[in-house]
């Protein structure tokens, strides 16, 4: 497969910038490079990362690792049931020395947002971070705000507790990229992470590796890796698969068709390749799309998973060979 006619993107600085922030994120989320990697995916495709496992195994840790690996403006947002929209968008007060209403910003007026158990929070305070992830802008009192770039939400939730959660709507989970599961250690990596944070807080001593103009340009670079036509139908073959599988109530949105496009530049520039493969799409169609299908009742009970779904049509659609 050829790349595209004109200059081809010089992806030198995006493996540079990525190698870096993968070493430096390795060295405190302990055997879970593949993870990383799929973090790192989700960052350069200007995407949202959903981080969903048991607690204890590295949710926070991974965000918190990957945000000080850049120097650029990081918040923390705790969500609780008490959180107010306001909390996370900002607000509009009134300023006794101007006599003016002033805008502060919240928190998501960050490059890197990390919105620690997203499930906790209320539907209207979920709902504040809609805008913001789909189109980078802000409003408040009829006021569009810009938000800067670059702008990652990455979002943890507990998947075992329910009482006291909110789950997210569909509408939300389609604005996140990918859905990850961390899973526990193997002995010899949870040996390390003994080793690594039994003596102290290995996070605190974390320097940051690169910058966000830095990693803006390689997000400029990565929107130029050429995708070939067969590819394209592929993306779109796969997605519509997915809604007419007898399994799914609702199938993957053209929304997630361009999330899988995006992601599969952003793999492929990271496998140091300016063009896309079939490949890169089976490889981030596991993590692009399940989380986005609603299953049928009966399938539910029958304890189908949206993962096996995707199998399913990963293995019926045929890739393009040439």
């Amino acid at each position: 497969m050829t790349t595209a006619p004109g200059r081809a993107p010089d992806l030198t600085e995006v493996t540079a910038v990525a190698e870096a922030i993968e070493r430096n994120v390795t060295a405190v989320v302990e055997g879970k490079r593949g993870v990383v990697r799929l973090a790192l995916v989700a960052l350069l495709a200007e995407g949202h990362l959903l981080v969903e496992d048991v607690p204890g195994v590295g949710k926070t840790l991974l965000a918190k690792a990957l945000a000080r690996s850049i120097d650029c403006s990081v918040q923390r947002i705790q969500f609780t049931p008490d959180l107010l929209p306001s909390d996370v968008t900002g607000v509009t007060v009134y300023s006794p020395d101007t006599g003016r209403f002033e805008f502060r910003p919240g928190p998501v007026f960050s490059n890197l947002v990390l919105g620690d158990e997203i499930n906790r929070a209320g539907p209207k305070t979920q709902s504040a971070l809609l805008e913001s992830m789909e189109e980078r802008t802000v409003t408040i009192d009829g006021v569009t705000h810009e938000l800067a770039r670059p702008f990652l939400v990455v979002a943890t939730q507990n998947p075992i507790e329910l009482e006291g959660t909110y789950p997210l709507p569909e509408a939300q989970r389609d604005r996140f990229m990918m859905r990850l599961s961390i899973g526990y250690p193997d002995p010899d990596a949870e040996l390390a992470i003994l080793r690594t944070h039994g003596h102290g807080d290995r996070l605190a001593t974390l320097a940051p590796v690169t910058d966000a103009e830095t990693v803006v340009r390689a997000l400029v670079a990565v929107r130029e890796v050429h995708v070939a036509e067969p590819v394209e139908r592929y993306v779109v073959a796969l997605c519509r698969a997915t809604r007419t599988h007898p399994e799914v109530e609702l199938g993957a949105s053209p929304r997630a068709s361009l999330a899988l496009l995006r992601a599969s530049r952003a793999w492929a520039a990271l496998e140091g390749r300016d063009y896309v493969v079939p490949d890169d799409v089976k490889a981030l169609a596991r993590h692009v799309l399940p989380h986005r299908l609603i299953l049928r009742p009966d399938a539910q009970l029958a304890d189908r998973d949206p993962l096996a779904v995707v199998e399913d049509v990963l293995d019926g659609v045929p890739a393009p060979t040439q």
